[in-house]
């Protein structure tokens, strides 16, 4: 690793605190996404498909290129790669659906979202790492498991390239579980492997 544990945790104060305010946005876009599958109508699916789409393009620009870049210059490819995948679902939006229908993929994104949105603050606060020093919306990680979380209410399977940045990221940003004792991206890792399995089995008959 170019950086410390030290380093990769300044990262994350430094951008929460230059965008506090920025925290209370992606709380209400989460509810409004969650919202909108729990009452969908004919326009929900694209307005989720741009809420996703903004969120990792915001992460690829202000996170990634603007933050983390400052210590990891490999950030830069993690920002184009982040912005590519916004695009994608800004292509998409037009084109996903939502909806819950008690199937396991819906039982597994309420999990995620559950623990993105309130486990996984906790834990971060039990394992030490107290705010502004820890991951929060819009930095990579919450991000990926509030997204997989959203793509188990999907009607009909994904194409894979929907998913596989997300895929991968989830293997690459689970590493911090193990190198810098972010024990809370454990979660990322199921988030993207048992998502990834859920996705490809749904619908099959």
């Amino acid at each position: 690793m170019p950086f410390t544990s030290e380093q990769f945790l300044d990262v994350f104060a430094a951008y929460n605190f230059a965008l506090a305010s920025t925290q209370w946005v992606f709380w209400l876009l989460t509810v409004a996404a969650i919202a909108l599958i729990a009452r969908p109508s004919a326009w929900s699916g694209r307005v989720i498909s741009l809420i996703l789409g903004a969120m990792w393009l915001w992460t690829g620009i202000v996170y990634h290129l603007y933050f983390f870049s400052a210590i990891n210059p490999a950030a830069i490819l993690f920002g184009i790669v982040f912005v590519a995948q916004g695009v994608v679902f800004l292509f998409l939006s037009g084109k996903s659906r939502f909806s819950i229908r008690f199937t396991p993929q819906n039982l597994f994104g309420v999990l995620l979202l559950i623990y993105g949105l309130v486990i996984y603050p906790i834990l971060s606060e039990y394992f030490g790492y107290a705010y502004p020093r820890r991951p929060t919306f819009g930095t990579p990680c919450p991000n990926t498991i509030f997204t997989f979380g959203l793509l188990m209410f999907l009607d009909r399977r994904p194409p894979f390239y929907l998913y596989a940045i997300p895929l991968l990221w989830a293997l690459l940003g689970a590493s911090a579980a193990y190198l810098f004792g972010i024990y809370e991206d454990l979660g990322l890792l199921a988030a993207g492997v048992l998502g990834s399995l859920l996705l490809m089995l749904k619908n099959r008959t």
